[in-house]
């Protein structure tokens, strides 16, 4: 079964808006970390990184997510100027080549500040605004795009979160305050995209009724929504207890989901096949 897809259009600072529903998008990883769970190879050199995203562009990407901070169950934090020194010199060197718009993945205000000066158009903050709500007010005065995903607690302590009386709703209530504290700063609600934060504080069985029921998080909050289920450790057992870098064919599946749910954006590491993997499903959803 199929459900129905809401257009909507996100006005970006410095390029045109992006429309969002006519198809589902994918939204190419691209972290600059020593430390990504999800990787074999590491793309920390900024001209390594600025090749990956190349290809990740030709291969079908329609959005970059620049990471310079792993976000993974017990990852170290990093300071601001660290991460910054890792996702900079990217994001310039990508600013006047890439087609597609470039988004950075941080929760620390300076980050994003400085990543959108030097050409980032959307900030995708895992925390919701929790960490630094004046990332808020920032985004707000650069004009960028907001994603705002749900999570509790931090890397080191998310699982003990991961208690709901109803995922859905207790996921909905508490991503609705993290859109109240954005547009309370002054960000546009019409610039705001959520991400229901698969595998973040939640359990296996969380994430899979989370996908399960996407369509109800997309009722509930009216906003397009973003979800990242690629090679993620709730696929872990389903698939046979694979390695992360070995979660692809199950990471496909979720993705299927999500776009047959309604998805607007999906969030992937390997993009030439969860292109083919989405244009699939929409098809699917088309004739519907």
């Amino acid at each position: 079964m199929t459900v129905s897809r809401r257009r909507y259009t996100i006005p970006l600072s410095s390029r045109e808006a992006l429309v969002l529903g006519d198809r589902c998008l994918v939204m190419g990883i691209l972290n600059v970390t020593p430390d990504s769970f999800a990787e074999t190879a590491r793309t920390v050199d900024a001209a390594a990184a600025v090749d990956a995203a190349l290809r990740m562009e030709a291969e079908g990407a329609d959005i970059i997510d620049i990471g310079g901070e792993s976000t993974r169950p017990g990852a170290a934090p990093v300071s601001a100027d660290q991460e910054m020194a890792r996702v900079l010199p990217v994001v310039r060197g990508l600013a006047t080549r890439l087609r597609v718009p470039i988004a950075v993945d941080t929760s620390k205000e300076s980050v994003a500040r400085a990543a959108v000066e030097a050409g980032a158009v959307i900030v995708n903050d895992v925390s919701g605004l929790r960490f630094e709500p004046g990332l808020a007010k920032s985004v707000a005065e650069s004009g960028a795009a907001l994603v705002l995903m749900h999570s509790r607690g931090h890397s080191s302590s998310m699982y003990a979160e991961a208690q709901y009386a109803d995922v859905i709703a207790d996921v909905a209530r508490e991503l609705r305050m993290s859109m109240c504290r954005a547009v309370d700063a002054g960000v546009a609600a019409e610039r705001i995209i959520i991400d229901p934060g698969i595998g973040f504080a939640k359990q296996p069985a969380h994430s899979y009724g989370v996908l399960a029921r996407l369509p109800e998080l997309a009722a509930a909050l009216e906003r397009p929504i973003l979800v990242g289920p690629s090679r993620k450790s709730f696929l872990r057992e389903a698939v046979g207890g694979q390695a992360a870098t070995e979660r692809d064919w199950g990471t496909a599946a979720a993705v299927t989901a999500a776009v047959l749910a309604g998805a607007h954006v999906v969030r992937v590491h390997a993009v030439a096949e969860m292109v083919q993997v989405m244009r699939v499903a929409d098809e699917i959803r088309r004739h519907g």
